[in-house]
């Protein structure tokens, strides 16, 4: 992907979240890895996303949309006013439920073949990261490391007056992404597993793809 047009992506996705009625709240938006790094072009888009919960439910929509789209869960876990709104958007996982990270990554990314990947979660990025290395380095699972690499470019209602346009001329100085996990703890042949793990199963992700995590 050309890093203009990653950048681009990246700016409509962010005015996305500050202007438009989304499936639910979302808190934070990071960019992280390649596109942080200033690389051009980038072998995938990597979007970090923090939602905020539902607080209050919609028992009638819930029924309304099971009976009309065969999705449960809609005013629960997707916010109702979306759903009619973009009904065409509306997604479920394998158990039928309303999947927000996959509505999102519906509204977000409307071109499903771009190599992009969306991580959605209720935890933030920096949060995150630290959660899913532990977890990985006890499962020895360590492509599902998070790359701790990232720029915050919208939080808690503000968008960052200049990361965007820092990202466009590439003025962020990140270390190795082995450096970056000895930071975290690792130890250096560990941290090269894991290096080798993370580049190993991202080389085999095509088109767009999105992961939903709980913390």
């Amino acid at each position: 992907m050309e890093r203009d047009a990653a950048l681009d992506r990246v700016e409509n996705i962010v005015d996305a979240v500050e202007s438009e009625t989304l499936p639910v709240p979302v808190r934070e938006v990071w960019v992280y890895g390649d596109v942080a790094l200033g690389l051009d072009p980038l072998d995938r888009l990597d979007v970090y996303v923090t939602k905020d919960i539902l607080l209050r439910g919609d028992p009638d929509a819930a029924e309304e949309f099971e009976q009309s789209h065969g999705v449960k869960g809609v005013g629960k876990s997707v916010r109702a006013e979306w759903a009619r709104d973009y009904p065409d958007l509306l997604r479920a996982n394998a158990n039928g439920y309303a999947a927000p990270e996959k509505c999102l990554a519906a509204h977000l990314l409307p071109d499903d073949d771009e190599p992009v990947h969306l991580e959605v979660c209720n935890a933030s990025f920096e949060d995150n990261v630290t959660q899913r290395l532990k977890g990985a380095v006890s499962r020895e699972a360590y492509e599902q490391i998070l790359d701790p690499r990232g720029v915050c470019l919208y939080a808690d209602g503000q968008r960052s007056p200049n990361a965007m346009e820092k990202l466009r001329q590439s003025e962020f100085a990140f270390p190795t992404l082995t450096g970056a996990l000895e930071m975290l703890g690792l130890e250096g042949d560990e941290a090269d597993a894991a290096v080798e793990a993370m580049r190993t199963y991202r080389a085999e992700q095509t088109g767009t793809s999105v992961r939903g995590d709980v913390v």
